[in-house]
């Protein structure tokens, strides 16, 4: 039975015991009810008793790797009997023994915690992941980002001295400080020792087994993002120098564009090809360094909660936890940024290039359509005036070769004895013919007219 069945089951149970002022709930219930309220308690802390050393290990294995992180979570579970997380879960905490395990699963990358009792040595002696079976710990699938060992020294504990202190942390880098109304004290140096862990030292003052779980997981979450959040600082740095070749280039072109050109149209193409380019190398490197900016800003929005939470304060001479990473990771996430806001700018101004110069180019060509409808209109006016000379030379052939027949026919009408002068008859025909003629001509230009305008239908 899962969390939202038994919460289900529990909460029928509880109407079947109160008879006395019961609630009637609607009969309909949204189906993700539960799930959204077992949400809220999905990834409970530990509850920790000092002395106790944790170990945290940060594996990177992008999206979709959930089935494979769980399906080696699940061989562990086997060899020691313990039940296996429920399908598609994404976190799980359980006791094996020799050591607890908590395994969170997060959009790109797994975070195995181990929990052993702190043994009567010095502080980071022995990783707590050697407590994990070799063979299953070196197998964990994708790569390692963060290994975080945290020692927890209880109240009866002798206090850190200097000595302890400079053997344990670099000294230029030791940052300490009070948390949460100084019920704790912390040191670390956020390095990254000979054994491949950081370090962090907490002394309990007066917590709670569970608000020494809540301070731990703060302490191991700030030294897991932030380590996800530098992951953009790579990329913003490659992505730098490509950034300036392209800005100079865009300003190379927008110069050009504005420069006076012999073949107008022929540059303009030239100029059209270079900038679509620009901005496909643009969309490019956008899209290749947008998700891990927006990433990067997510995982520095949660290391400064996460900050917030431990109520730092400061020890004199000390730099506080909160203090260091403001002036080291925050330049770096303003780095990110910043180079983020100029792909974003130099794709603004690409795209407004582009329609500058496409407009030209529009510009260009129906310029040219319209000086070639003009060469058309001419040749079409010449034309008209050819054929109308045309029709004036066919009028006086036609009219010629008529009045010759008309002439032909007199002539043999005459020497038949007919009372007709053929001169006469043939003088008398010439305006005649030449009128129908002219006449016919007209009739069928004015038919042709109103059979264009009514589109044939005549």
């Amino acid at each position: 039975m899962d969390g939202a069945e038994t919460e289900k089951a529990e909460g029928r149970k509880r109407g079947e015991r109160s008879r006395a002022g019961r609630r009637v709930l609607p009969p309909a219930e949204h189906p993700d009810r539960y799930a959204l309220s077992n949400e809220l308690h999905a990834r409970p802390f530990e509850e920790l008793t000092a002395p106790v050393e944790v170990g945290l290990y940060a594996m990177i294995t992008g999206e979709g790797a959930a089935a494979d992180d769980r399906g080696h979570l699940m061989k562990l579970c086997d060899r020691f009997g313990i039940n296996p997380p429920a399908e598609g879960a994404n976190f799980f905490s359980g006791d094996f023994g020799p050591f607890r395990l908590r395994w969170e699963r997060h959009s790109e990358f797994t975070t195995y915690t181990v929990i052993v009792p702190r043994e009567n040595r010095e502080p980071f002696d022995v990783p707590p992941g050697e407590k994990l079976p070799r063979d299953w710990f070196e197998e964990l699938p994708g790569e390692l980002l963060v290994a975080t060992q945290v020692v927890l020294l209880s109240r009866d504990d002798p206090e850190p001295d200097s000595a302890l202190i400079e053997r344990l942390f670099v000294q230029g880098s030791l940052v300490t400080s009070a948390l949460s109304n100084a019920s704790a004290q912390v040191w670390t140096d956020l390095r990254i020792h000979p054994d491949g862990h950081n370090r962090i030292l907490l002394k309990d003052r007066s917590m709670s087994s569970r608000k020494a779980g809540r301070m731990v997981q703060r302490l191991v979450e700030i030294a897991t993002y932030r380590n996800m959040a530098l992951l953009a600082l790579p990329v913003a740095r490659k992505t730098g120098p490509k950034i300036a070749q392209i800005d100079q280039a865009l300003a190379e072109l927008t110069d050009a564009m504005a420069q006076p050109r012999s073949e107008p149209q022929q540059d303009d193409g030239k100029l059209l090809e270079l900038l679509t380019a620009q901005s496909a190398e643009i969309e490019r490197l956008a899209s290749a360094a947008a998700y891990r900016f927006s990433a990067a800003q997510a995982y520095y929005a949660l290391v400064e909660a996460r900050l917030k939470e431990l109520r730092e304060q400061q020890v004199e001479g000390y730099q506080t936890i909160g203090e260091f990473l403001d002036r080291r990771l925050g330049p770096a996430m303003r780095t990110c940024m910043s180079v983020s806001h100029r792909l974003e700018d130099l794709s603004r101004r690409a795209t407004r290039a582009a329609n500058l110069l496409r407009t030209r180019v529009d510009f260009a060509l129906e310029r040219q359509n319209q000086n070639l409808l003009h060469s058309m209109d001419r040749r079409a006016k010449l034309q008209l005036r050819l054929q109308q000379t045309v029709e004036g030379l066919s009028v006086a052939a036609i009219s010629y070769y008529l009045v010759g027949l008309i002439n032909y026919a007199a002539k043999a009408a005459e020497k038949a004895g007919a009372s007709i002068d053929s001169t006469f008859v043939t003088g008398l025909s010439i305006p005649i013919v030449v009128a129908l003629l002219w006449l016919g001509l007209q009739r069928a230009r004015t038919l042709i007219h109103r059979h264009n305008e009514d589109g044939g239908e005549r």
